[in-house]
């Protein structure tokens, strides 16, 4: 993901080297803060403004609290919903000083960090993977419920609504699943959305 100055997903983008700090961006590292579970936006708000009026920018750089888009039917209705990757975390890229540690952990909302006292950084490839996975589930929405073959699931909707079925193969790439149900007596396999079949 592509950092822009206090976007969505920045506190801003480190310019220059922090004063006392060598390297200024080479400084930057991921660390992982616990924040209360169903208010990780809330703390990451009030982390950003936190850190503009300390003018803390340069030792901050993004703020991720990791989502994907998941598909649920409603009432009969599809919907997408946001889903957190890591409800109760949210991933800060900083230059971890005692002033900064001092900042993050008395933010409102957040209860600490990964490590306590003693944080480790989280490995970059792990956070590109993160972000590979929100921009993936940005753009290809997934189903809330997940089936494995063997499932017994129940046709919610389309011409074979009310059927009962097995899933034979699930085919995730496609958000789709072969069912194998019983038509006029005869086992036929039909091939569904993720969002037509539910759990039965």
């Amino acid at each position: 993901m592509v950092a822009d100055p206090i976007g969505p997903e920045t506190a801003g983008e480190p310019s220059a080297a922090p004063a006392g700090v060598e390297g200024g961006a080479s400084q930057l590292k991921w660390y992982i803060v616990h924040t209360y579970s169903g208010h990780e936006n809330k703390a990451r708000l009030t982390l950003l403004e936190r850190v503009r009026n300390a003018g803390l920018n340069e030792f901050f750089g993004q703020v991720l609290v990791p989502t994907e888009s998941v598909m649920e039917l409603v009432k009969g209705q599809r919907r997408t919903t946001t889903r957190k990757f890591f409800p109760g975390y949210m991933f800060v890229q900083m230059v971890l000083d005692d002033r900064t540690f001092h900042l993050v952990k008395n933010t409102p909302k957040i209860t600490g960090f990964l490590g306590g006292t003693k944080p480790t950084p989280v490995p970059e490839r792990e956070i590109t993977g993160v972000q590979t996975n929100m921009t993936e589930g940005k753009a290809k929405p997934k189903a809330r419920v997940v089936f494995e073959a063997g499932d017994s699931v129940r046709v919610i909707e389309g011409p074979f609504a009310n059927f009962s079925a097995t899933v034979e193969e699930v085919k995730t790439d496609k958000q789709k699943v072969k069912v194998s149900l019983s038509m006029f007596g005869r086992a036929t396999s039909v091939e569904l959305d993720f969002a037509q079949v539910e759990k039965a």
